[in-house]
């Protein structure tokens, strides 16, 4: 069942290994931003914040300051003069016919109110919400809909506890997402990074068990404790020591295919009532993923493929909670009529 966070985490893992681009060892933009940083002005357009030094202070009273809002965002000189040579040497290169290119690492966005890449950040924050609806409607049929164990109240359904957790996980990657897409700055890069391989951990171990069907607690644990170290590990390695992209890709790419490969063969032997709509979620990511594989630029600077796989992910999102939902009822009524 968790195919669909695969393709998701594993593309959150992969899509961001920057690296130099062509645009930012053009001369001209170089030569453009050095300029920038000493007058201040790219073309008509000058950035007051240029009057501060690298980090955003100055010499003079609290009210000459950097606003504290930019300071967050860490829009200082360096950041408004490499945007806007990039546009302006987009538009120099539009002129002569050629077309955009990357600028350390990214394609030329156009930012609004600020955003890097608004488009993004609103399907991520999509994203965020039909994973919260699908959450709670879980939470919704387990607790009202379907009937409970008479002497604790609780649920019959297993992996009640592992979903929960894993809604509350998916949230926070998403929600990361939005900030990541938001801003690109360091911290929010290792928090995107490493909300996905928790995200992508976590959904390993419940692939083991479930398609396993490990029920006992002690077991959990047993399977749980190898994964739920080594992901520690990698995030710790990742956040403290080295932000190691090269590391990090092959972790995904790993942890990914050992769960894709479990889910598959639990997908061919099952006879559960709603594989079909694990399928449909398989293949709709495999089909999502050529997305991030076939890059294009922004669309007039806003729309590029990473933008509208994250389009792809929303009903997609839907349809897998459908299917948890489905095995909770599965599951209960299975129990149900071995109680009786």
């Amino acid at each position: 069942m968790a195919n669909w966070v695969v393709f998701v985490a594993s593309i959150a893992c992969l899509i961001r290994v920057l690296h130099a681009s062509v645009g930012d060892a053009d001369p001209v933009y170089r030569s453009c931003i050095q300029q920038c940083e000493q007058s201040g002005c790219v073309g008509d357009t000058c950035f007051k914040n240029c009057k501060f030094s690298t980090n955003n202070t100055i010499d003079g009273p609290w009210y000459m300051q950097e606003p504290l809002y930019r300071q967050w965002k860490q829009w200082d000189c360096k950041s408004d003069c490499q945007y806007n040579c990039m546009l302006e040497r987009e538009k120099e290169r539009e002129r002569q016919g050629h077309g955009p290119v990357k600028y350390h690492g990214k394609w030329p966005f156009k930012r609004v109110f600020g955003i890097q890449e608004p488009v993004s950040v609103a399907l991520s924050g999509l994203n965020l919400a039909m994973q919260f609806h699908g959450w709670l409607s879980f939470f919704v049929l387990l607790y009202y809909k379907l009937p409970l164990r008479p002497d604790n109240r609780k649920t019959y359904y297993e992996y009640t506890g592992l979903w929960h957790l894993y809604g509350l996980l998916a949230m926070n990657s998403w929600f990361w997402s939005s900030v990541f897409h938001t801003r690109d700055i360091e911290l929010t890069e290792k928090l995107d990074y490493s909300s996905a391989v928790i995200l992508l951990g976590f959904s390993l171990i419940v692939s083991i068990l479930r398609a396993f069907d490990v029920r006992d607690e002690a077991a959990r644990v047993m399977v749980a404790a190898p994964f739920i170290a080594f992901v520690t590990t990698h995030v710790l390695y990742l956040n403290f020591y080295k932000l190691d992209y090269g590391l990090n890709m092959k972790v995904c790419v790993a942890m990914g295919a050992i769960q894709l490969l479990i889910w598959a063969i639990w997908a061919g032997v099952t006879r559960h009532p709603s594989r079909f709509k694990l399928w449909v979620v398989v293949l709709g990511g495999g089909a999502a993923m050529l997305l991030e594989i076939y890059d294009f630029p922004p669309y007039k600077g806003y729309v590029d493929a990473h933008a509208l796989w994250h389009a792809t992910t929303i009903p997609l999102t839907y349809l897998w909670w459908s299917f948890i939902r489905d095995d909770a009822e599965f599951r209960t009524s299975n129990l149900i009529k071995k109680v009786k």
